[in-house]
């Protein structure tokens, strides 16, 4: 945990921390319900900051990771991704510039990594990269609700619309990311104790990560501390819907990316489960999903969500059918799941994506 993210908050009146910050305060569901209103802010402990400045800082991240980043101008939010020569998924980070510096929000459990590696790529290039985890911190909300945080960056997620250059295989109607509104600010980190005191007051509500975590798993929306297991394509997970630009020059792995793109059938692909909540049993992450008792993938991410009751993202064997009935395994139990196509078995640039209904929210 960096310094302050759960001692901040741990005055809260029901308040639950972790060592990676506040995870809830008592009432997880209401939670979902302040955060997705704009009435509540979550500090998210889970989530690391980088800066890297100088004067080829997005030439210099264009060449390396898989988004075109030359021409970003201040205060566009886009992502990035970091592949491997195979074109898996090693880090993914949200990006935002002001102009000096770009803002990368990557997951606490690979801040060290991804810093390390951007240092090693430095080479001669006017660029420094620094781990600012010590001295920022990260709240997400609606975008209303964070702009109103004197952040140094704030960063607005792409996820609802397919960005320039990317490719979206999740279309139609109905898809839950229209909806989505999701913002995240970076503020220093001593801000925590006033917000905090503030909150103990009842001037502000704050609520913990895991609300934030349910209206990510609801959205069908990635992170690679969940989706990415080191095998994990773009494709695989929709990412090239705002992390991807395919018409960008060389990075490495792109060879993968355009030609599985091009050709179709990644290995895997995710689905979105509900799952049958009468034994009030949740799966945990790692999971096996089956189906007719053979494995078939696995659960990434799991949460209860305040409308649509247990929910979970889970990545499974293309040819899996589209219809198939799946069960998962979960603490000695098998919970029943329904699954809704997230990336359709024949997903490439031709694949039409599959006009499926919307499964009905629970009242």
């Amino acid at each position: 945990m960096m310094a302050g993210d759960g001692a901040a908050f741990a005055g809260l009146d029901g308040a639950v921390c972790d060592e990676q910050g506040l995870i809830h305060v008592g009432n997880p569901m209401r939670e979902q319900q302040l955060l997705d209103s704009g009435a509540a802010l979550a500090p998210l402990g889970d989530r690391a900051v980088i800066t890297v400045t100088g004067p080829d800082r997005l030439s210099w991240l264009d060449s390396l990771t898989s988004q075109a980043l030359t021409r970003l101008l201040p205060g566009e939010s886009t992502e990035l991704l970091v592949l491997d020569p195979h074109g898996h998924v090693e880090h993914a980070a949200s990006v935002v510039d002001d102009g000096e510096t770009t803002w990368l929000i990557t997951d606490a459990d690979r801040r060290e990594a991804l810093t390390s590696w951007l240092t090693r790529m430095r080479f001669r290039l006017r660029v420094e990269v620094a781990d600012r985890s010590d001295d920022t911190a990260v709240l997400g909300g609606t975008a209303e609700a964070v702009s109103r945080l004197d952040a140094a960056a704030v960063w607005r997620d792409p996820w609802p619309e397919v960005s320039t250059g990317g490719w979206g295989y999740a279309l139609g109607e109905g898809h839950p990311a229209s909806g989505r509104d999701w913002a995240e600010a970076v503020v220093a980190r001593d801000l925590l104790d006033r917000l905090a005191t503030d909150a103990v007051s009842g001037e502000l509500r704050i609520v913990g990560r895991w609300a934030a975590e349910a209206l990510r798993v609801a959205a069908w929306r990635p992170r690679a501390s969940a989706e990415a297991d080191g095998m994990t394509l773009p494709h695989e997970v929709d990412w090239l819907r705002t992390a991807v630009h395919l018409s960008k020059g060389c990075y490495r792995g792109q060879e993968t990316v355009a030609k599985v793109h091009n050709l179709g059938h990644p290995p895997r692909r995710l689905v979105a489960l509900q799952l049958d909540g009468s034994d009030a049993v949740l799966p945990d992450p790692g999971a096996i999903v089956r189906r007719d008792g053979d494995e078939v993938g696995r659960i990434t991410s799991v949460a209860r969500h305040f409308e649509q009751g247990p929910i979970a993202l889970a990545i499974v064997k293309r040819t899996v059918p589209v219809d198939a009935e799946l069960a998962v395994d979960a603490d000695g139990a098998v919970v029943s799941a329904v699954q809704e196509v997230v990336v359709p078995p024949d997903a490439g640039r031709t694949a039409a994506p599959p006009r499926l209904p919307r499964l009905s929210r629970r009242t």
